[in-house]
């Protein structure tokens, strides 16, 4: 066995059904450095487990969507030469996942919320322990609520850090001297045990996490892509993978809306300084992206992101004429209602900011209260519609001509804020949606092609 140690996390569509997991299975037993295996939920499962977590529902349409989740399971199940090994457990699954679905507070409780999610992970690395076994190792599925442990934010819980290192080092490090770990992404505990979960996409971040608590070497993260494009190639075609990345590009990538990484990622990777991979589960040959403190090629322009849906937020006091404490004043209340601002620009009496709004999160959250709160101290205009496009390179406020060029670029189009210079990696304008696409496929020409 080699000394290194590396984590692999597959994605939803890369333990889709049997066959993607006996993909994966190939890839885990070919690099004899990976000895924990972190699944997400299959494709599709947790979408059915969020409509019922967060919709009212008829009792005939909760069955019928435990039974979609049911059949996604048993499709993987009937294909496994050994049936017996997991059918027992994966029944158990099953009844614990229609006793949530069916409670009667599953729509009102947080907690329950946060059960009911975690049944896809439970489920999938319950099935692709039992396909790596078939490869002819030794595999175990493990618990990861046992280590992970996280605060009791429900929904979006906080890693204890220091918690999950002493847990993983006494639990989870004398397993895999002896066995293929594989356990869930996403999921994790509080301090009573209580099942939490770290916000959608969070599969990423526990492979990450559970890196940096065993001083891992390298964190593998398979998806459907071949790595880290220049752009969404849904976008523009021409879009190619890019072979490296420093951290520091793709915490921002991964901030400004580039869906293949999780924005916590880097966190724990660049915090021990492990490397970061990104590939396709279904075409490993092609290679993917390699993320590490320095790349050996630092181009002012890497890549172009997109964030869609944007509300820009206008808060405006003739008060704020050499007004002190004025903008301390309007982030406290941003900060109490737990909204993450991104642009912020200013003038003698305004200040604009934009903040995330995807449907059932910030929209809803955005309440009356926040903007109650405001009013009390200026006007507050609010105003949707809007996409968040982003250059990401590197020494960009202090190379010549890279703003110009941009600009040169986008010159048709009308852009409502832009924000550069806070940091050598971004330049970010604020555009109307409809704009969005024809705007990122022009600046990929100018830039890249």
């Amino acid at each position: 066995m080699t000394n290194s140690l590396n984590i692999a996390k597959f994605g939803g569509t890369s333990v889709a059904t049997y066959e993607a997991m006996e993909n994966c299975a190939r890839i885990v037993v070919a690099n004899k450095a990976t000895r924990i295996v972190v699944v997400s939920a299959q494709a599709g499962v947790t979408n059915h487990l969020v409509s019922m977590a967060h919709t009212p529902l008829t009792s005939e349409q909760i069955e019928t969507t435990c039974q979609a989740i049911v059949d996604i399971e048993r499709a993987v199940l009937d294909k496994l030469a050994d049936k017996d090994s997991v059918a027992g457990k994966l029944d158990d699954l099953f009844d614990e996942l229609r006793g949530l679905a069916f409670h009667e507070e599953i729509l009102h409780r947080d907690d329950l919320k946060d059960q009911l999610l975690s049944m896809g992970e439970r489920m999938s690395s319950l099935l692709f322990s039992a396909v790596l076994a078939e490869q002819s190792v030794p595999t175990l599925n493990f618990d990861v609520r046992k280590v992970l442990r996280t605060d009791d934010v429900y929904g979006e819980a906080a890693p204890q850090l220091e918690d999950i290192a002493t847990l993983a080092t006494r639990l989870l490090r004398p397993e895999i001297e002896r066995a293929i770990v594989v356990t869930q992404g996403f999921v994790g505990a509080d301090s009573q045990g209580k099942t939490t979960t770290l916000g959608r996409g969070g599969s990423d971040f526990t492979a990450a996490l559970l890196a940096e608590a065993l001083d891992g070497d390298t964190c593998e993260i398979w998806t459907d892509v071949t790595g880290v494009y220049t752009t969404d190639p849904r976008i523009v075609s021409a879009a190619y993978p890019l072979p490296e990345l420093s951290f520091e590009e793709a915490a921002e990538m991964a901030t400004f809306g580039a869906k293949v990484l999780h924005p916590a990622t880097m966190e724990p990777a660049l915090r021990k300084d492990i490397k970061v991979f990104v590939g396709s589960s279904k075409a490993p040959e092609k290679g993917g992206t390699w993320i590490m403190r320095n790349c050996e090629h630092e181009p002012p322009y890497r890549a172009i992101t997109r964030r869609k849906e944007q509300v820009m937020v206008t808060v405006k006091t003739p008060k704020m004429m050499y007004a002190q404490g004025f903008l301390q004043q309007v982030f406290a209340i941003i900060a109490k209602h737990k909204l993450s601002v991104d642009l912020v620009t200013t003038s003698e009496i305004s200040v604009s900011f934009t903040l995330d709004n995807p449907a059932n999160s910030v929209a809803q959250r955005l309440n009356k209260a926040t903007l109650a709160e405001l009013e009390t101290i200026c006007d507050v205009t609010v105003e949707h519609g809007f996409d968040l496009v982003t250059v990401v390179g590197n020494h960009m406020q202090t190379a010549k001509g890279v703003s110009s060029k941009i600009f040169a670029a986008v010159h048709d189009y009308n852009l409502r804020m832009i924000c550069f210079g806070a940091n050598p990696h971004n330049m970010s304008f604020l555009v109307n949606h409809q704009n969005s696409d024809d705007i990122v496929q022009k600046l990929h020409r100018e830039l890249f092609e």
